[in-house]
């Protein structure tokens, strides 16, 4: 496989300010051990896992790259330290589907001379990652989860792939998905099922779930996952991990397995799942901006989430969102992350956006709506004449389709009201924790649909525990644009709440 740095760059100016910039985010990140930080910024929750631990695959993509810049430990080290984990966990799993550890090795040498010569990469020099097999990778294998593509070898990466190859970051390998990304349950006939490493016979989630599982074991620094009506934030919650999923026209969806387009473009977004907020906030800016194909991607400036003033925010929550009634132990999750807000001095109200309890039947119903054609065009392109998911279905006609479009529009307009009277929506993420395999009941995954049928952004970290023992996430959701306002009180409700934990695996 073409490796890191040998890769085509065709894009050196946007290297060039990535460096500049994963500089620039690293400063902001260390500023708030400074003397004169307050504990109204974000800035002291967002170092809080920037020290190396033991064992090093726990430690987070910041701390791994900052090692890595200061010369304390080297890409081999940490290469190593994933594979090895990766090998011990993997069996149980069955969470990474292609494995490129000599290529990774052979990266992490020359990441090391790279590194020992004066020379960087990027913000993520050496670090290595894992990539949801939904997105395209050079030179590797890229299913998608569809019999069609068993072999099916890239020539080029994905967009949001190659900018993380730009950045520093060393490929090991990818994870798995379901078939073409369309099930919140991890399972193709590719690959077969991958399991949480909570508990074996629970679901680690879809679509990310393979990604969600091996980040949650520390065989990778991070993950990039998809989310088409909760696929990142999901994973996220079911795993104990963070996960972010952008406003809607912020990352190039160009080289994922279901492309931009259709009925529902709106609804999908990319983005990065890793262990800590903190390394949300140093990845997406890696990820963000047009790539000139993706037509949706438009310029969008990133704000600073250490900069974020948290006691001036105005914070709404909701516990049941009329849908579907969450377990007791989740709704008080929800209600510890309104309190850890308003101890701040924040202004915390209950109540939820009007329109919240249509999101779901509209959302179904735009999936819907175009007959399953767009799926059954994707399997026919991939060759797939066995596919484990639905593709029958009458696609509506003109008349109703234009009904259904002005339901949406009509919707997205009535929640984004609920922006006049505050910045931050604190809500579950999903009715329940981890499922036994095989039992999704589809209300239970509107509180994430929600925020696909209007676009804003989410990110999802770990807040609490089951009493099976199983991580309990909460979602922080704010108006388009504003994902830095979300990373900022994600990473106070992860300093007060406990954040990540190691599974037991």
């Amino acid at each position: 496989m073409t490796t890191q740095p040998d890769r085509d760059r065709d894009d050196l100016s946007r290297r060039d300010m990535l460096k500049l910039a994963g500089g620039v985010a690293v400063l902001a990140a260390a500023s708030g051990c400074e003397e004169g930080a307050t504990v109204s910024s974000a800035s002291a929750a967002l170092t809080g896992s920037r020290q190396l631990i033991d064992p090093l695959h726990y430690s987070s993509a910041s701390a791994l790259a900052a090692g890595i810049r200061e010369g304390r430990i080297s890409s081999s080290e940490v290469v190593e330290a994933c594979l090895a984990r990766i090998e011990q966990v993997n069996p149980a799993l069955n969470a990474v589907v292609q494995l490129r550890a000599e290529e990774a090795r052979a990266d992490a040498i020359r990441a090391d001379e790279a590194q020992a010569s004066g020379e960087s990469w990027g913000p993520l020099h050496g670090v290595p990652m894992t990539i949801k097999d939904s997105l395209d990778t050079a030179n590797l294998i890229s299913t998608g989860g569809t019999l069609g593509r068993a072999n099916f070898v890239p020539e080029r990466d994905a967009t949001v792939v190659r900018r993380a190859l730009e950045a520093g970051a060393i490929l090991l390998g990818k994870t798995n998905t379901p078939e073409l990304t369309l099930s919140y349950e991890t399972n193709n006939l590719v690959y077969g099922r991958t399991n949480s490493p909570w508990d074996l016979e629970r679901t680690p989630g879809g679509s990310s779930g393979g990604a969600g599982a091996i980040v949650a074991c520390g065989g990778a620094a991070f993950d990039i996952g998809s989310d088409y009506g909760g696929s990142i934030r999901l994973p996220a919650h079911f795993n104990g991990i963070a996960g972010i999923k952008p406003t809607h026209g912020r990352v190039p969806r160009t080289g994922h397995i279901f492309p931009f387009g259709g009925t529902h473009d709106s609804f999908q977004q990319l983005g990065p799942l890793a262990r800590y907020v903190e390394d949300l906030v140093l990845l997406l800016p890696i990820l963000v901006g047009p790539d000139n194909i993706d037509p949706a991607i438009v310029p969008m400036p990133l704000g600073d989430p250490s900069a974020v003033d948290l006691t001036s925010l105005r914070v709404g929550f909701h516990t049941d969102n009329g849908i579907s009634t969450p377990t007791t132990e989740t709704q008080a999750v929800v209600r510890a992350a309104a309190e850890a807000m308003a101890s701040l001095g924040a202004p915390v109200s209950e109540d939820r956006p009007d329109g919240l309890e249509q999101t779901f039947s509209i959302g179904f119903r735009v999936f819907g709506a175009d007959g399953n054609a767009a799926e059954r065009r994707l399997l026919r392109d991939a060759g797939t004449e066995q596919a484990s998911i639905v593709t029958t279905g009458a696609a509506l006609g003109a008349v109703e389709l234009d009904e259904l479009l002005a339901d949406l529009y009509s919707v997205r307009s009535r929640m984004h009201a609920y922006f006049e009277q505050h910045d931050v929506i604190l809500c579950p993420v999903n009715a329940k924790p981890a499922i036994p395999h095989g039992t999704t009941s589809f209300p239970d995954y509107s509180y994430t649909l929600s925020y696909n049928v209007t676009g804003w952004p989410g990110v999802v970290v770990r807040a609490g525990t089951s009493p099976e023992g199983l991580p309990i996430g909460i979602q922080v959701v704010t108006a388009p644009a504003q994902e830095h306002v979300a990373l900022a009180v994600a990473a106070h409700l992860e300093s007060e709440l406990g954040g990540f934990e190691a599974p037991p695996i």
